[in-house]
């Protein structure tokens, strides 16, 4: 019975108890509701320049009310300025909320700012300043408030500090100094007065460290002006000592900007030490002082005057080498006309004329046995044998110069229908069969070589072959500055755009922008290497045509005296000159080092270009093809990236490439040793035993070819000291090192390819020396100003920064600028000099003009 009423009663309880505890929970709400309508919350008005000291808890609020009248003609900034004194507030910091007409700012203190692996930095003492809101009234009075609330139920001591700040607005050329830290960011206000569309903004240092921070930000709310944020908005650069920013008026609407100056926590943006990594995650770590002393001064920038005037200035320097030119092409063309060629014979014949010459041809009969015998020998390239036989077979040698001198009236009657189309002629067609193999052996190996016995090969042929050369670069010049061109304006639309100016290394006190790029004057000074290769090409293309049409008119001058005349190296030349200068100003679009190698890898094609025409000079038949040149130059440029990539302190990389580096000098020299009569097989190790064994074992022996020797041997031990130093100094700026490499290997060649001319009995004319002489002065002075090092990309950009320096030529150029001007000149005048150096054998024949 009992059991049958529990169940009876059983759901009346269960409701009664889901009242109860319904009607509990809303007591217990009220309650608390009560007790938080008990927090005081007091008001207060407050007062510039008055400190106030107070306490605040969970259960009080303070509202500090100011006001202050706004100018529309002056702007004032206000200035807030908190200190937490009571210790251990870092648990419950108070916060800080500053209520104005249109913006609201709320910071804590103590301020918590995080740096690399998240460590913190708690700072007590915090400085902000407000935000302007514009004002369209003449004056207005305008209120703001300041909230100061706390989780802390203990009381905690702090002092509050409004201010203004009398120098908030800048003034142009005058400078003014401050202190800021990383708790305590200044930012300043600059209009720009009438007339001026551009200014600088300098902001210096004596202070290496602590590492800091320079933005411009438009004339809105908020202001971004911490560490953590300021990267949010506008244009920003790291700095040390110095930063400068070139600022133009239509990028700010309202035609003012603010100057913001934030000290960073850490120093590692700007090359400092690295902290140690935390212990525990949540771990407060002590920043200690710092504070920066720091000036800021807004210059004007130049006007289009000055933009006008450098242009003039440098298409008036290279123009004037165009009509340099025009007037010595004039003189020489008059004095060749005013003075007969000559051909210069063996010693104790008399010279004669090309005309004189083909009359002393057809009057063969009246000259003596021993002329006659000499002319043909000379004409048909015979050997010492062959002369012998003529001599003492005169009837011969009459029938013999009668047959060669209808076969050149054949060939003149014929004219250009007898020149066969290069394309159907290939290189391989000639010295294929095994007795020319022979004789290459022979002749190559000899003692003493001239050059006629290494211009052997049909002069089309030859031609053929170097005419790649050009064709080859122009192509790889294409493919390579395309996507170049597109790299580096998608880096000045990431510049533009997120406003990171430590993205590219100027001289940011000489960068004038123009349009969408930050340093057009960097970029105009590479014009030099555009229009003085055009020229050198254009005076190539001359002497291409004059040597041509002294062909078509088989000028015996042409055909069997001087150096062989083959331009297609020349042609390379200039063009990689003009490639140079256009991914020079590629690379001076955003110069940084992922796309250094932009600017170097024409400067190896010069150097190998300088250096194979040099070569090709004296060794026509055997000189290397386009296709093997160009592959190793790519290996080069492969290396160069491999090293800009991972060079850097990796001494793997440097061993491979110094044992690679000394395996390719041997190879190098064996095969200018022995002119290519040599092979790379199983059977090597085997020769240069037997060769160490026969030359310097059983009989000791002095090299064959002491000439070449002496270059091999200092080729080596300088390729070898310099593999040597990138082996123990690994230095950071490969591509530098490796170009290094290749002028050190182009100047040893030249100096001992002028030696050489001298020792010889040659002799080097009077535009070639006046070349020489001008180009050395040329380098002297643009290797001073090179090594001025304004950046270098080598640091972070704030050392970087530290090197810039104002522009010394018509406000306008730089000492970089200057480096392109004069080694642009310099280049010029070595690709002169390369190509009139041998004019003096012009009137000389091949087998009387040695090789070395």
């Amino acid at each position: 019975m009992v059991l049958r009423r529990c169940c009876k009663f059983g759901p009346v309880l269960v409701w009664f108890r889901l009242g109860y505890v319904v009607l509990l929970w809303i007591c217990v709400t009220h309650l608390r509701c009560a007790r938080a309508e008990t927090k005081t919350v007091v008001q207060k008005d407050a007062e510039f320049d008055v400190t106030y000291n107070d306490t605040v808890t969970s259960d009080n609020q303070t509202i500090y009310a100011f006001n202050h009248t706004v100018s529309r003609n002056k702007t004032e900034g206000v200035r807030v300025t908190v200190d937490v004194l009571s210790e251990g507030a870092e648990s419950s910091p108070i916060l800080f909320v500053v209520r104005q007409k249109q913006a609201v700012l709320s910071f804590q203190v103590p301020l918590i700012l995080r740096g690399l692996y998240q460590r913190k930095y708690p700072y007590a003492h915090v400085g902000r300043t407000l935000c302007q809101p514009p004002t369209r009234s003449l004056t207005e009075t305008q209120y703001f408030f300041v909230d100061v609330s706390t989780l802390s139920s203990l009381g905690t001591h702090y002092q509050l500090r409004i201010s203004r700040v009398d120098s908030f607005t800048l003034h142009t050329d005058k400078k003014f100094s401050f202190t800021a830290s990383p708790s305590q960011p200044q930012y300043f206000k600059y209009v720009f007065p009438d007339g001026v569309d551009t200014v600088i903004v300098k902001v210096n240092s004596e202070m290496t460290f602590p590492c800091s921070v320079m933005s411009i930000q438009d004339i809105q709310c908020p202001v971004y002006d911490l560490d953590n944020n300021v990267a949010f908005i506008g244009m920003y650069q790291t700095m040390t000592k110095t930063a400068a920013i070139t600022v133009q008026r239509k990028d700010f609407p309202s035609n003012s900007f603010y100057v913001v100056v934030v000290v960073k926590t850490e120093d590692e943006a700007c090359g400092g030490p690295l902290r140690f990594y935390p212990l525990r995650p949540d771990e407060l770590i002590d920043a200690g002082n710092r504070s920066k002393t720091l000036d800021v001064v807004v210059s004007p920038a130049i006007s289009s005057d000055v933009y006008v005037m450098g242009m003039l200035f440098c298409l008036g320097i290279f123009l004037s080498f165009y009509l340099l030119t025009f007037l010595v092409a004039c003189v020489e063309n008059k004095r060749s006309v005013d003075r007969p060629t000559v051909v210069y014979r063996k010693p104790g014949v008399t010279p004669v004329s090309p005309y004189e010459y083909g009359s002393f041809v057809d009057n063969a009969s009246t000259l003596s046995s021993e002329a006659i015998t000499d002319s043909i020998a000379s004409d048909a390239n015979y050997g010492y044998m062959g002369q012998e036989i003529l001599k003492r077979r005169p009837f011969l040698t009459a029938i013999h110069h009668v047959a060669i001198r209808i076969e050149r009236s054949l060939e003149s009657v014929a004219g250009r229908s007898r020149q066969e189309s290069l394309s159907s002629i290939e290189e391989d067609d000639y010295d294929t069969l095994a007795d020319i193999d022979s004789d290459k052996n022979i002749v190559r190996t000899k003692k003493y070589l001239c050059v006629s016995d290494l211009a052997r090969k049909d002069k089309r042929v030859l031609s053929k072959k170097y005419q790649i050369y050009f064709w080859n670069i122009a192509t790889i010049g294409v493919f390579y500055a395309l996507p170049v061109i597109q790299l580096v304006i998608t880096y000045q639309t990431v510049v533009n755009v997120t406003g990171n100016q430590d993205i590219c290394y100027y001289n940011f006190l000489c960068a004038h922008p123009l349009g969408n790029l930050s340093a057009f004057n960097n970029i105009l000074s590479n014009l030099g290497y555009v229009m003085l290769g055009l020229l050198f090409l254009l005076i190539v293309l001359q002497r291409d045509v004059i040597h041509s049409r002294a062909l078509d008119r088989n000028d015996l001058n042409a055909l069997e005296c001087g150096i062989p005349k083959h331009f297609g190296l020349f042609y390379a030349m200039g063009t990689a000159l003009m490639m140079e200068g256009l991914l020079s100003a590629c690379y001076h679009v955003c110069p940084n080092y992922t796309n250094f190698q932009f600017d170097t890898s024409f400067m190896y094609m010069i150097a190998g270009l300088c250096v194979l025409k040099l070569y090709q000079k004296r060794h026509p038949d055997i000189n290397a093809s386009a296709y093997t040149a160009y592959a190793c130059l790519a290996a080069v440029i492969f290396f160069s990236v491999l090293g800009v990539v991972f060079g850097k302190g990796n001494m793997v990389f440097w061993i491979v490439f110094s044992v690679l580096h000394i395996l390719a000098t041997m190879l190098l020299s064996t095969q200018l040793y022995y002119m290519g009569r040599w092979r790379l097989d199983s059977g090597i190790l085997r020769r240069i035993v037997y060769v160490i064994y026969t030359d310097c074992i059983r009989q000791c022996s002095g090299p064959m070819y002491i000439d070449r020797m002496v270059l091999l041997v200092m080729g080596n031990i300088v390729n070898w000291s310099l593999a040597a130093y990138g082996l123990l100094k690994t230095p950071n700026d490969f591509a530098s090192y490796l170009l290094a490499i290749a002028i050190c290997n182009l100047l040893l060649y030249f100096a001992f390819y002028i030696i050489m001319k001298l020792r010889s009995g040659e002799r080097i004319q009077c535009m070639a020396m006046v070349c020489i002489l001008f180009t050395a002065v040329v380098w002297g002075f643009a290797l001073f100003f090179f090594f001025q090092g304004l950046s270098t990309w080598q640091k972070t950009p704030a050392e970087s920064r530290e090197h810039n320096r104002d522009c010394i030529v018509l406000s306008f150029f730089d000492d970089h600028d200057i480096w392109h001007f004069l080694s642009s000149i310099a280049m010029f005048g070595s690709f002169l000099v390369l190509l009139t150096m041998d004019d003096d054998l012009n009137n000389v024949q091949r087998d009387k003009i040695f090789v070395f």
